[in-house]
This record gives structure tokens, C-alpha cells and sequence, in this order.
């Protein structure tokens, strides 16, 4: 006799395996596989289970796996993006581990850790020699064969052993179907099955599975086989883990007979719906399955099969563990900055009663005082709802001054950007000494002023209309000398005998007759293909000054030329060669490592393996790039200061870390990091201030290079050059013509 849950250890016997793809030699006819059902033989003498139990086809031995290992012939194993096995050979390998599962691991009442290794090594060996499992294919196989035994175990208990409690008699035998047991192997297990003990656990058991609610109907394929079904049956349609779980509780015709999976499966159709028409969003592990049936179980996901964790599913990142010593330092400042909040609110609250008070008194020291005198000046930026010193979050100047560079004084370049240099650094020491000088006139005026209310106090209020005129005369002069220094800060600089591109003369005139005196911006959108989202950003009028002026330069300027060079790639036809990071995004002080992880992360889940990334990385003052190749799991460093630099540690973890959850997401175990690369032999800086402006130049020239061959241009060799002036005066040419397309 044979019990429906015994067909799930049989193999499929259509085509005679050659559904997996393999040349084999003409298989014998099917019907010499089939076998003998119990119910075809004559009866014997000796009462049994079989004489009272339904016909089957028997139990599988899976010969034609037998065959093709003599014949030497191994299928392969095929696996799915998150790395579960899927396919026709999948399926086969399981019926064979189940065939081995039950006819080489003796029937005891023990757990699968107690089994010696020899026996559970001669089930890898075996599937070895059949299959092509792969790398790390030993511990699924025996995990599947832990779980076969376990319920080879069940099926005879609940179909051979429960049902004959009270006829003992038909227990003598172990059932002809399995007619490998041995009967001192049998009498042994049906005596631990009679147990006390053994009751107690499956009265337990049996109640937790009464709980179980939402039962799927899936055979051997599991979650893999249906997602690969699928995807056949539905090409260019989305598969997520809701419409999985709800497929898996289908009959063959389609329909869910149970009535509380059907409710479920329509609030999925509805809420499908509803992110559909973008009315409902949702992030990571807050699915649509989540909202149908609530939140995830510790350590499990739903509708993907087993041994696939949240971390694995959602990308999330691996939860490092933390010394109390380090907790307790967490918690420590957690609690400091927490009083420092509050103290700092006290003191604010104590300087504004300060400050009413001192209003108030000199109100009434002071006729006709105006307390609008002591606020702040209006800035321009005001207008457009910005600070007075907008803060650009791509705007962070870099530069080398921290880092240790050698100098080479290139003649007329060089000096040529050090005297400008000079002019900027000597124009804003004079603006610093003259608004430090109208600070100090005020000051002295408002003690005048003081001294003079006290007069006025001791004379009884005497001359009160000459100290009016007085008051009026000194708002004049005041007045004048405001508008005199505004006179001269919104004085228009020629740019037309200073040597840069004319782009870029143009977009500085732009600048001192637009911008500025206006006190205006320059917007941008950067589309979602350069960065992989959207992403507005904008340009101050000082971002313009400092780039002609060869000066240092911020994250805003380097994504516009990214974006720019975007434009080469889709007119190259290279734009699924090469991909960009946003430097703004991934840069020191831009997030938390986590994050900055899973920016990474994204962008390289976006790409078909072969692509590289270019991520302009700024650690603190300097500007380096690095160059990411997620299949080959190598990452490329270059670093434009002369000498034997090292990566920042804080961009080695961030780009590491978004290694691992790129090869967890396609399923490859990979190693524990990439490999690193230093590319030492590109041009280097002559000074502090040009590393901005020679990854950029890098980038360029990485680009127009359809072979992409930077690895040989870069590794090999002595240090390369500076660039000349002239090559990095193209690349603030094109940056320049770029933005000009944005002016009014």
C-alpha cells in the first residue's frame, strides 16, 4: 500500500529525464520503471497493514539517476536570484535525497545531529556523483535530507502506526512497501510511537498545527518552482511574494476553496491595486503581504520558502554586535546631548528675556528709539526664502590643505592662479575689516547714545528738540553709509582680460550682472538616469567665482559635470557600460554609513553586472574617485595626490558593505569583500586646491575610451604628469557650457 503523501519522495519519470536538457542514450520502455503495487500480489499467509490499505505505484528508487551515474552524465542544478534551487534537476535531486533519506539512515527514535557523519556523508557523496549541486551545495543537500527523514518518520506514523492502535496484530511487520526495514528496526520505532512520551508531543504538536491557518497547496517545487512557473507564464510582469503567496493556495483550476485565503487573497488584490494607482506606498519589509496578514515572524519571511531570512529578502543590513562598553558610551552621550539641548533652550530663553528687558530700558533712556535698529540686515537670498549664506547640501568645498602634497610650481599656470588666488583671499580680508569697522561705529554710537539719555535723565528732559534732530542727523549718516558699502559690494568685476574659456568668461559676466546683484540662483534637475532618481539641486554665484578662479570645489559642481557627461555616454551608445554614484549622497557627512551602504547598493542592483560605476568619494577636504565593477567584485582607486595613498577607511566599509547586499540580492555568496585596487600611475596634482577638477578629468577620460581600458592606461608605469592647463581648461569649458544652457 501507498499513501498520497509517499508520491511527494517519487520522481518524475516524464521524458525519461530528458526534460533537463542532457544527450543520453535511448532509455529503456517506461513501463520496466513502473512497480508492483501491493494490492497485484497474491495474498500470503501473515496478516499485514497492506492487506487493508489502498493500491500505489509503490516507492520510488529513482533508477534512471542510478543509469546516468554509471553512464557518467550529471545534470546541473539550476538556482533562482535569491539562490534556492529551481528546475526539472532540482526537482529530481529531491527525490533522490528523499530515496537516500529513507534507505540509508536507520529508522531510530533519535534527533538528525545524533546520526553518525559517515551515514550523512555517503548521502553527499551519492548526490554528489549524480548532480552538479554547486559551491556550498553540501549543507542544503543535507538540510533537505534532515528534513526528508524527519517526515519519512511522520508518514509512518501517521499512516502505518496511528491508524492499527488497536489492531496489534498488523504492527508485527514493518509495511510492504518499505520492505528495507528491518524488523527489530520497526518493532523499536512502532515501540517509541506507543510511548507516553511520544503521545505528549504529538497531542502538542497536533495543536500547534490546528493554527495553522492559511495552508498552500504547493507539491515538490516550493516557492522556486512556482516563481520560475511564473515567470514563463507571465513574462514582464512583476512577481513579488503577495502574488506568490496567493498563487500557492490555488487549485489547479485557479480557485481557493478555503473561504479565509480567499478573503485574504482579495484584500491583496485591493491593496495590489491601490500601489498600482500610487494611492498606497510601500518600502521594505512593509509589503503588500505584510499588510494583508500582519507583521513578519523573528527570522522569517512569508511566501518565499524556506531558509530565505529578512536580511537576505529586504537587503537589510547584517545588525553588528555591540560591547557594553560601547553601549554604555552610546548611552552616556545619548543623555549629555539630551542636557545640552536643554541648557542650550534655557540659555536662549534667558537671552531673549535679557534682551526684552534691555529694549525696554532703552526705550525709555532713548526718545523715539527704534528697536528696529538692532536686527540683523536683509540679505538678498532673503527674497527666495533662503538663509542669508544659503547652504547648498551639494555645495562642501574640498581641497588638499589637510593632506601632505608635493608642490611643483608649474611656471606661468601655477603662478597665474595664485595671484587671483591672492586677489580673492586680500578682497575679503578688506570686507572683513570694513564690516568690523561699522560694528565698531555702531557700538561707539549706542554708548553715545546711552551717555546722552543719562544727561537728558539728570537735566530734567532739558533741549528734548535738539537731541531729536541730533537722533534724525546720525539715522542719515548711518543710512549713507550703508548704501555706500552696498555701492561697493554690487561693483561689477571684469572678467574679459582674465584667461579662461570663453564659456566661462560669459557665464562669470552672467554672474556679476545677474546673480549677484539680484541675488539669484541657479537651479538644476539631474534626471533619474545619472543618479538613479531625481534630484534637484542649485548653484550659488560663488560656486561659479571659485571654479573660474581655479579654487576649491564642492559636490555640486562635480555632479553638474557628472551630468554632463551623461549627455557623451547616451550619444557613445555607453550608457549601459558606464553608471554613475552621486558624490553628494555617498560623500563624508552625508548620512549614516547604513545609508550611504544602501545608495550604493541600489544603484549597482540597477545594472546587468558587466557595468562599472564612477563614485567621486571626498573623505574630508580632498577629492578621490572610485570605480566600481560589482560582477568582478573589484573596486578601482584612484587618488590624484602624488605619493602611496590609502583608501579612506569610511568609503572602504561603505562600498563593502553595499558589495554584500548586491551579492545577497542576486544570490551569490561571493566573497566576504571586494578586492581593491590601486590604479597609482595617474596625472597628479601640482598643488592643494586641483583635486576636484582632476577627477573630473579622470572621469572624462575613462569615458572616451570605448574599450574602457583604464585599468592598463593607469596600473603600470611611472606617476604620470600633471595634466596641462589646457586639458583641464576643456573640462571647465564643457562644465560651463553646460550651466549656460540654464541662465535666463
Amino acid at each position: 500500500m501507498v499513501s498520497q503523501d509517499q508520491s511527494k519522495y517519487s520522481g518524475s519519470k516524464k521524458n525519461g529525464g530528458k526534460e533537463l536538457g542532457m544527450v543520453t542514450p535511448q532509455d529503456k520502455p517506461l513501463k520496466k520503471m513502473k512497480f508492483v503495487s501491493s494490492a497485484e500480489k497474491e495474498p500470503s499467509s501473515t496478516t499485514t497493514i497492506s492487506e487493508d490499505s489502498k493500491s500505489g505505484r509503490g516507492m520510488s528508487t529513482m533508477p534512471r539517476v542510478v543509469k546516468r551515474k554509471l553512464q557518467k552524465i550529471k545534470p546541473v542544478v539550476e538556482y533562482n536570484k535569491r539562490g534556492k534551487g529551481c528546475g526539472p534537476a532540482y526537482t529530481e535531486m529531491q527525490s533522490y535525497i528523499g530515496v537516500l533519506a529513507r534507505s540509508r539512515v536507520p529508522l531510530v527514535d533519535k534527533k538528525w545531529a545524533e546520526i553518525p557523519n559517515d551515514i550523512k556523508e555517503q548521502i553527499w557523496e551519492a548526490v554528489d556523483m549524480a548532480f552538479v549541486v554547486g559551491q556550498g551545495g553540501k549543507t542544503s543537500v543535507l538540510s533537505s535530507a534532515a528534513k526528508k527523514w524527519k517526515d519519512f518518520k511522520s508518514t509512518l506514523t501517521r499512516h502505518y502506526i496511528l491508524p492499527y492502535i488497536k489492531e496489534r496484530e498488523k504492527l508485527s511487520q514493518p509495511p510492504e512497501v518499505y520492505k528495507f526495514i528491518e524488523k527489530a528496526e520497526w518493532d523499536a520505532f512502532v515501540a517509541s510511537r506507543l510511548s507516553k512520551e511520544f503521545e505528549s508531543v504529538h497531542s502538542q504538536h497536533a495543536q500547534i498545527r490546528e493554527k495553522l491557518e492559511y495552508n498552500h497547496r504547493l507539491s515538490r517545487k516550493g516557492y522556486a518552482g512556482l516563481e520560475d512557473q511564473l515567470e514563463e507564464t507571465m513574462p514582464g510582469v512583476e512577481i513579488d511574494r503577495s502574488t506568490l503567496w496567493k498563487k500557492a493556495r490555488q487549485d489547479k483550476h485557479g480557485n481557493i476553496p478555503d473561504p479565509k485565503v480567499a478573503e485574504k487573497a482579495k484584500l491583496i488584490d485591493e491593496l495590489q491595486k491601490q500601489v498600482a494607482e500610487g494611492s498606497l506606498s510601500i518600502t521594505g519589509s512593509n509589503d503588500v503581504l505584510t499588510l494583508a496578514l500582519g507583521p513578519e515572524h523573528p527570522g522569517r519571511v512569508r511566501g518565499v520558502g524556506a531558509g530565505i531570512s529578512p536580511r537576505q529578502f529586504f537587503n537589510l543590513p547584517r545588525p553588528q554586535r555591540v560591547k557594553f562598553a560601547d553601549q554604555l558610551k552610546e548611552s552616556v552621550r545619548i543623555v549629555l546631548q539630551e542636557e545640552t539641548k536643554k541648557m542650550e533652550a534655557r540659555t536662549k530663553q534667558l537671552v531673549e528675556a535679557e534682551r526684552e528687558h534691555l529694549l525696554s530700558q532703552l526705550s525709555h533712556l532713548i526718545p523715539n528709539f527704534d528697536p528696529s535698529m538692532l536686527k540683523p540686515k536683509t540679505s538678498p537670498y532673503q527674497n527666495q526664502g533662503l538663509q542669508q549664506s544659503p547652504k547648498n547640501p551639494m555645495s562642501d568645498k574640498a581641497s588638499c590643505s589637510g593632506a601632505e602634497v608635493r608642490s611643483l610650481h608649474l611656471e606661468d599656470d601655477t603662478a597665474r592662479n595664485g595671484e587671483q588666488q591672492d586677489q580673492t583671499k586680500s578682497g575679503a580680508l578688506d570686507n572683513q575689516d570694513e564690516e568690523k569697522k561699522e560694528e565698531n561705529k555702531d557700538e561707539q554710537k549706542m554708548g553715545e547714545k546711552k551717555d546722552e539719555g543719562k544727561k537728558e535723565e539728570k537735566k530734567e528732559n532739558k533741549d528734548e528738540g535738539k537731541e531729536e534732530d541730533t537722533n534724525v542727523e546720525e539715522k542719515k549718516e548711518e543710512k549713507q553709509d550703508e548704501e555706500k558699502h552696498d555701492e561697493e559690494g554690487n561693483e561689477v568685476v571684469d572678467y574679459s582680460n582674465v584667461e579662461m574659456p570663453s564659456s566661462l568668461q560669459s557665464l562669470c559676466g552672467y554672474v556679476e550682472t545677474t546673480l549677484k546683484p539680484q541675488g539669484k540662483i541657479m537651479t538644476f534637475n539631474i534626471e533619474k538616469e545619472v543618479f538613479g532618481a531625481d534630484r534637484g539641486t542649485f548653484v550659488l554665484h560663488e560656486d561659479i567665482t571659485q571654479f573660474a578662479g581655479m579654487e576649491e570645489i564642492g559636490a555640486t559642481v562635480v555632479a553638474v559635470y557628472m551630468r554632463c557627461l551623461y549627455d557623451l555616454l547616451r550619444e557613445a551608445n555607453m550608457c549601459s557600460m558606464v553608471g554613475f554614484i552621486d558624490p553628494a549622497q555617498v560623500s563624508a557627512n552625508a548620512g549614516s554609513l547604513t545609508d550611504r551602504s544602501r545608495i550604493v547598493a541600489s544603484r549597482l542592483q540597477k545594472t546587468d553586472g558587466e557595468q562599472i560605476f564612477m563614485m567621486p568619494y571626498n573623505p574630508g577636504r580632498h577629492w578621490v574617485l572610485l570605480i566600481v565593477r560589482a560582477k568582478r567584485e573589484t573596486v578601482y582607486f584612484l587618488d590624484p595626490v602624488p605619493g602611496n595613498r590609502v583608501v579612506d577607511e569610511e568609503g572602504k566599509n561603505i562600498v563593502n558593505s553595499a558589495s554584500k547586499i548586491y551579492n545577497s540580492h542576486i544570490g551569490r555568496p561571493g566573497r566576504k569583500a571586494p578586492i581593491w585596487k590601486t590604479l597609482p600611475c595617474t596625472p597628479k596634482q601640482p598643488s592643494s586646491v586641483e583635486c576636484g577638477y582632476y577627477v573630473m578629468r579622470f572621469m572624462r577620460d575613462i569615458i572616451m575610451d570605448p574599450f574602457l581600458e583604464f585599468e592598463k592606461k593607469f596600473a603600470k608605469g611611472k606617476d604620470q604628469a600633471p595634466y596641462p592647463q589646457a586639458a583641464i581648461d576643456e573640462v571647465r569649458k564643457e562644465w560651463a557650457e553646460f550651466v549656460c544652457l540654464h541662465m535666463d
